[in-house]
């Protein structure tokens, strides 16, 4: 099986942007006083299917703000969401629920990539792909306004978070901060490839549980892409040990 990272189709005539976020959070952390970084790490992960409008209203005035907080209000605040996750949400700094909220203008594909870690469909692009058979597509309708006649109707795609670099690329690891147990991480590795044995293989497009910033498709999931003629993203094949 190949697999490819999705990348924005950088042509001119994609001229379409979204002024929008999701309208709910998980905040920041209080840096750690030795190191300076968050102890819980960072996400890049996005649940637009997660509803968290059940919370009580003050609840849901702490996750709309990403001011970084003590540790343990961090906890108190993950562990509201959790029960409404999906099972094996990445539940750290910068995970985001609920529909997509804000503004569009200009043209786009039928797969929009606004940044590297998002991906929306026009809902008939996405209903074409999953009548194709592909797998591991969850769709939420966003809340995003345009001024055209003829608005897109977008879907905010949610995708699990599944496979690991493999080790044989990854620079040496520093040791985790004494005091806090903050993992110092790396850089994305260039070039990377990925561990083969820990892609999955029950969902056809993922976000790179290693770089949360990176989603990988297959080729069962590009093929289709290609086969039904569906524009806005271009693939990059990588290599898989």
């Amino acid at each position: 099986m190949k697999f490819y990272e999705l990348e924005r189709d950088p042509s001119p005539r994609y001229t379409g942007n979204l002024n929008a976020s999701h309208k709910w959070g998980l905040p920041g952390i209080e840096p750690c006083p030795v190191c300076g970084l968050q102890p819980e790490g960072r996400t890049s992960a996005q649940y637009p299917c997660v509803d968290l409008s059940g919370l009580p209203p003050e609840e849901q005035e702490h996750l709309l703000d990403s001011w970084p907080v003590p540790l343990k209000e961090f906890i108190r605040r993950r562990e509201l969401v959790r029960p409404l996750a999906p099972l094996g949400a990445v539940l750290k700094t910068g995970a985001v629920f609920g529909p997509l909220q804000g503004t569009g203008l200009g043209y786009f594909g039928q797969l929009i990539m606004q940044n590297p870690w998002s991906l929306c469909m026009r809902r008939e692009a996405l209903e074409r792909l999953r009548n194709a058979g592909v797998r591991g597509l969850l769709g939420g309708p966003t809340q995003v306004r345009f001024r055209t006649k003829h608005a897109p109707e977008l879907r905010d795609i949610q995708l699990e978070s599944h496979g690991r670099f493999h080790p044989d690329c990854l620079p040496p690891r520093e040791p985790p901060c004494s005091a806090c147990g903050a993992d110092k991480g790396y850089g994305l590795p260039e070039p990377y490839w990925l561990d083969a044995a820990s892609l999955p293989e029950h969902v056809d497009l993922f976000r790179l549980a290693d770089a949360s910033t990176l989603l990988i498709a297959n080729e069962r999931l590009v093929d289709a892409v290609r086969r039904l003629e569906l524009d806005g993203v271009v693939f990059k094949e990588l290599e898989a040990r």
